[in-house]
């Protein structure tokens, strides 16, 4: 299995989203976060089973939340690093930007 480290970014992109879905519903956000888990857990499993979509940047879509989990495989050290988790209506290129 591998291992994750999730930048601290992403982990801002976990915390607003579930945020948000707090002020719809409560507890809505933390199903939210809940499934990022799940989805961070599978992807442990099993890094390759999303494909590239950028580059070499692997996207995995969470099963009921529209949002997509965005990493990177380091084979060499058995690493996974998610590095954004977007809505999927936002703009893909936000992942490499600083300014979010």
């Amino acid at each position: 299995m591998y291992k994750v480290i999730i930048l601290p970014v992403a982990k801002q992109d976990v915390k607003e989203a579930a945020n948000w879905y707090n002020t719809r519903q409560v507890g809505l956000g933390k199903r939210f976060a809940n499934q990022v888990r799940e989805k961070v857990n599978q992807i442990k499993q099993n890094p390759y089973s999303s494909v590239n979509r950028y580059q070499e940047v692997r996207t995995a879509v969470l099963d009921v939340f529209p949002f997509m989990i965005h990493y990177l495989i380091d084979a060499d050290h058995e690493l996974v690093i998610i590095t954004a988790v977007l809505h999927t209506s936002r703009n893909p290129d936000l992942w490499k930007s600083d300014v979010r």
